[in-house]
């Protein structure tokens, strides 16, 4: 597959009654892929966990049913084994173009809890696939020496979704692994990342913003951000004021890229403030006028 410098990790547009808004959802699709970036469902902020089989099946069908022209990440998370082993034999028959492995939630195991937990998942594809660390999420980090380990047992280990926050964290990863491809899982911290050898982006910011988020990222690969400050930093750090996804939400919602806001308990809308809603529509301009001026 073709390496993507740039994955939308896109949120699940939903109807008054919780149920998936199909309607925006192609919207936001479309978005995506006039902008050129691959697509990751069911992720975190996509609230992947949220949905129950039927539904996740569901979601898959409907996107590679748009036969899109960028690629389609699949989200694989939660903390049973069987569970998830049955959804990639499921998933290699509808082939999309890659998987997402998480850490394990809430268990937090070692290393070699970590390393065999992701060879089982491994084993059962030969889909490309992404591991996440994301230790906000899991309460575990992802042991350095586990990508390293994984990429001389696998050939489909793709790359690293690294979102500890940490740039030291990130190049403790590359010492290990420098052969590994290893993605920026946070936005804020993408020019810092992509110093140190990251390859590309996992994005919450390109749901809103995706030729925007796109360009942004082309010059976080030049090395040419210099004149980006405070702009992005701004304006990705409006977005994660409140609980993620419901600040992208609620600003896809106001500019009328899908039809409602709603989000899934334990989310809830009356986390976000006026306030910040009135940042977020701020910063939407501020990188609309960015954009318009490249």
């Amino acid at each position: 597959m073709e390496q993507f410098p740039l994955w939308t990790a896109i949120v699940t547009p939903m109807n008054t009654d919780g149920s998936v808004d199909h309607e925006s959802f192609e919207l936001l699709l479309r978005k995506q892929e006039e902008a050129g970036n691959g697509v990751l469902v069911l992720g975190s902020t996509g609230e992947g966990l949220n949905l129950n089989e039927e539904e996740k099946r569901g979601i898959v069908q409907f996107t590679k049913g748009l036969d899109l022209d960028v690629p389609v990440m699949v989200g694989i998370g939660g903390f049973d084994l069987s569970a998830q082993v049955d959804f990639i034999h499921w998933l290699n028959e509808i082939e999309p173009d890659a998987l997402l492995l998480v850490t394990p939630l809430y268990a937090k195991p070692g290393a070699e809890g970590q390393f065999e937990w992701f060879s089982e998942l491994m084993a059962e594809t030969e889909l490309p696939c992404m591991l996440y660390n994301v230790p906000s999420r899991t309460g575990v980090k992802m042991h350095p020496s586990v990508p390293a380990r994984l990429s001389k047992e696998f050939d489909n280990l793709m790359g690293v979704k690294e979102a500890s926050g940490s740039v030291e964290e990130f190049k403790a990863f590359r010492r290990e692994a420098p052969d590994v491809k290893f993605y920026s899982g946070d936005d804020g911290m993408t020019p810092a990342f992509t110093k140190e050898g990251g390859v590309g982006l996992v994005s919450v910011a390109s749901n809103v913003w995706p030729k925007a988020t796109r360009k942004y990222m082309d010059l976080c690969l030049a090395d040419e951000t210099e004149d980006l400050f405070p702009l992005w930093k701004n304006a990705t750090d409006a977005l994660f004021k409140a609980p993620n996804p419901v600040p992208v939400k609620t600003l896809l919602h106001k500019k009328r890229w899908i039809t409602n806001d709603t989000v899934r308990l334990p989310l809830s809308l009356s986390d976000i403030s006026e306030e910040v809603e009135n940042e977020l529509l701020e910063q939407d301009k501020n990188i609309a006028e960015w954009l318009d001026s490249q």
